[in-house]
């Protein structure tokens, strides 16, 4: 079972649009509503994987129920922790041509026995689980430090820890050594303080993140394919995508395929990189099932190209 705990989920609303124009009505040609959030977007594609997850998440007020019945509906089993705040709602808009809008909401605050009760929740929980992904932002009220603190107890209980966040979490969680920490490139960049211009930066910059405690780095380099970086070197992974439809939820669904495939070496990184292509194949925050990846596409070497120039550079 892979447990995942997302701190801030969300009700997700996703439009897909001819073209966005400013100050313009915009008459969409598609809608989807989705439970959102990192962790469970993750749960989703294990789900879709026909894998058994189990999603720890802080739920309250009518977007919470909602997120809940989605969920359910979906056969995912969900350990909520009732709030006193609605859970948040966001908003995507995705163009034809590929280019997605987000706008997310801050969410609730949680009080100290909202947070706590979380914590013990995935105490409660992680006896049963192989894998616990933890995965992104932190809700109001929760310190920098809950990271920490979460891999801290899920490491003194024997768990492996995948942590998908970035910012200040990610550097004081890198303390306690998370198993796997799964950075996009702009989230890498950002935790080493420079820019990233080739594959080769973005090796370097994983390297670093091991040295400060991560004990291996998947990262995501969007369009140019994906990183696993761990005490045995380096690989690259990529595959083809002829047309990209969405990136929604695309990393979770990597994360996802990654620890399925067990979470370590250039098998699970070829499974990482199938998940993900296939995932900005379908529309909104739609998680592939296995019909539809395509391991024929991807390439996984460790003979990491890292003069190539990376098409998104991250600053």
């Amino acid at each position: 079972m892979i447990l995942t705990v997302t701190p801030n989920p969300s009700l997700d609303r996703t439009y897909e649009v001819p073209s966005l124009e400013r100050g313009e009505v915009v008459r969409a040609t598609g809608e989807r509503v989705d439970p959102g959030g990192k962790g469970v977007n993750v749960s989703r594609a294990v789900t879709a994987a026909g894998r058994r997850t189990v999603a720890v998440l802080p739920l309250g007020g009518a977007p919470g129920a909602l997120v809940a019945d989605l969920l359910d509906a979906q056969g995912i089993e969900v350990a909520p922790v009732p709030i006193a705040g609605p859970t948040r709602s966001n908003i995507a808009l995705a163009e034809a041509d590929g280019v997605l809008t987000k706008i997310n909401a801050p969410g609730p605050q949680l009080s100290a026995e909202e947070q706590e009760l979380l914590l013990e929740t995935v105490r409660a929980q992680s006896p049963y689980a192989s894998w616990i992904a933890c995965c992104g932002s932190l809700p109001r009220g929760l310190a920098p430090a809950w990271y920490a603190d979460l891999v801290a107890r899920a490491h003194a209980a024997g768990a492996r820890i995948a942590l998908d966040t970035s910012g200040p979490a990610l550097l004081q969680a890198l303390r306690e050594r998370p198993d796997v920490v799964k950075p996009n490139a702009e989230e890498l960049a950002e935790a080493v303080g420079r820019p990233l211009s080739t594959v080769g930066d973005a090796v370097k910059a994983a390297e670093e993140l091991r040295e400060m405690g991560a004990r291996s780095v998947l990262a995501s380099l969007g369009a140019d394919g994906q990183l696993l970086v761990d005490e045995a070197g380096a690989w690259f992974g990529s595959a083809r995508v002829d047309a990209v439809r969405s990136n929604v939820g695309a990393g979770d669904s990597s994360l996802a395929g990654f620890l399925i495939a067990g979470g370590s070496g250039p098998e699970a990184l070829a499974l990482a990189v199938a998940h993900g292509a296939a995932a900005v194949r379908l529309p909104g925050s739609v998680m592939p099932t296995p019909a539809d990846l395509d391991p024929a596409t991807v390439t996984v070497t460790a003979d990491v190209p890292t003069d190539r120039v990376l098409k998104e550079p991250a600053s």
